[in-house]
């Protein structure tokens, strides 16, 4: 159960979200009991939806975002290396893979215990998760449908391994 502090610390920090997003004139949906944000953005290809909740007992600002489809039985082992290589590629936050439905989300942390959490680490958070998203997610698509091979996606993503 979070203290008091901890309660107010992540009221000021979900207030801090809410504005962030008023001042982009974005459309978001809040729940104040849980502290939680939802709202989409239009990417080139697949829209993306989010969740941002203000963890107060573990002081935590958690992102996620659920692709909106899952990997098929045949390719639940190349959505799992994948997401692998994703991971090792991208700047910040990760990709999860559940190996027995073939999901995935990705995922954004910032703690802001005894933190002071400004607009730009909120503007941050969005932007990259949005940039890393739509960055991979056709790709995770193309690979489930069957329209890039996993070897496109390492070349496309790692480079060539014969020239390296």
């Amino acid at each position: 159960m979070a203290t008091d502090k901890e309660m107010r610390k992540a009221r000021e920090v979900f207030d801090s979200i809410c504005k962030m997003f008023d001042d982009r004139d974005w459309t978001y949906q809040k729940e104040e009991d849980d502290l939680s944000i939802t709202f989409g953005v239009s990417g080139e290809d697949i829209p993306m939806n989010f969740i941002i909740n203000c963890d107060a007992q573990r002081q935590l600002i958690r992102l996620i975002s659920y692709l909106p489809f899952k990997m098929s039985d045949k390719k639940l082992i190349e959505g799992a290396v994948a997401t692998s290589v994703a991971n090792y590629i991208i700047a910040d936050g990760n990709f999860d893979y559940d190996m027995h439905d073939g999901s995935i989300f990705f995922r954004m942390t910032s703690s802001f215990k005894e933190s002071l959490i400004g607009k730009e680490l909120l503007e941050y958070m969005v932007d990259c998760a949005c940039f890393t998203i739509d960055e991979f997610n056709d790709q995770f698509a193309a690979i489930n449908d069957g329209t890039m091979s996993f070897e496109e996606f390492v070349r496309k993503n790692l480079g060539d391994p014969d020239k390296n």
